[in-house]
């Protein structure tokens, strides 16, 4: 029951329910490490258009030290989100159980370092925090990634700009009044997807309520609350990734197969080899001769040593 749960929210088989449930856990995750990172480094790492902005700023002020921090930050993010395609796409390719608990686990090992830089001291501070923010755009562009492959590019889990636009205009087509298609029944009523509202209106609130937790967690236990978060992660990916691990002990278990004779190209082609060819030639003359002299025997039987005729006188 505790593993066959993580299963439905990270397996490889999806379903519509799982696919929310799975944005419920990750938009709540994302809203306390973003709320909470920004109580550590004092930065918001969920959302490019600010580092983005912020990086355009500096370059007008003449700051290009964070110019070049912000397009760090960037670059990590996008990082993150490779990291999740490659891992999604060659899971596929293995026939693998763990395509998106992989890229999750991930994720909770890399919260646990950023956790583990807390107690790292360095000389250059500076160094540290951007060491710091790039962890934590990585992770935020590698579970944005997960979150928007399962939702076909229809949900965000790590911002909620998107999320907060698509509320709006489902508000709008609920209080749509559909008055033209009511005097021309040949235009289609606009229609509000009261699923798809609810599902959006549950990520934000659960972004919210992340948010809270995360920034108490922050303030009272400061970089160990990481490992909270972590653990929830661990347990998302756990089903899928014990199943992988079992098939493939199981396959590295079973014993090797023997063949009878070594395999050789030409055998595996089904074609004769050079011994074969020269064997059979042998065969072939030997054959050949034994005919021959078959012949010659035959030959003699058949036709007797003529007598000479006497010479009549």
């Amino acid at each position: 029951m505790f593993l066959a749960y993580s299963r439905r929210l990270s397996g490889k088989v999806r379903s519509a329910s799982a696919n929310a449930e799975l944005a419920y856990f990750l938009s709540f995750v994302a809203g306390a490490i973003n709320a909470g990172g920004f109580l550590a480094i004092n930065q918001y790492t969920s959302h490019m258009s600010g580092i983005v902005s912020q990086m355009s700023d500096m370059a007008i002020l003449g700051e290009f030290s964070m110019v070049l921090w912000c397009l760090g930050a960037v670059m990590a993010f996008m990082a993150g989100s490779a990291t999740t395609a490659i891992i999604i796409n060659f899971a596929r390719h293995c026939y693998l159980q763990s395509e998106y608990a992989l890229p999750i686990f991930i994720e909770a090992c890399a919260l646990i370092f950023f956790g583990l830089l807390d107690g790292i001291q360095w000389d250059y501070s500076w160094l540290w925090t951007s060491l710091t923010v790039a962890t934590l755009c990585y992770i935020m562009g590698l579970q944005n990634a997960i979150t928007t492959d399962i939702s076909q590019y229809k949900l965000r889990s790590t911002h909620v700009t998107g999320t907060v636009t698509d509320i709006g205009m489902e508000l709008g087509k609920m209080f749509y009044w559909n008055r033209a298609s009511k005097k021309d029944p040949t235009i289609q009523p606009v229609q509000s997807d009261y699923k798809k509202f609810k599902l959006l209106v549950k990520v934000l609130i659960l972004f919210f309520i992340g948010g809270l937790v995360g920034a108490y967690g922050f303030k009272t236990w400061g970089f160990m609350f990481t490992c909270m978060m972590a653990s929830i992660l661990v347990y998302l990916s756990a089903g899928p990734l014990i199943d992988d691990i079992k098939t493939i002990l199981f396959a590295l278990n079973q014993p090797p197969v023997v063949l009878e004779q070594p395999a050789t190209i030409a055998t595996l082609l089904n074609e004769p080899t050079t011994a074969e060819i020269a064997e059979a030639e042998e065969l072939s003359t030997i054959e050949t001769e034994e005919v021959l002299r078959t012949e010659e025997d035959h030959a003699d039987e058949i036709m007797p040593t003529a007598e000479p005729q006497k010479v009549s006188e």
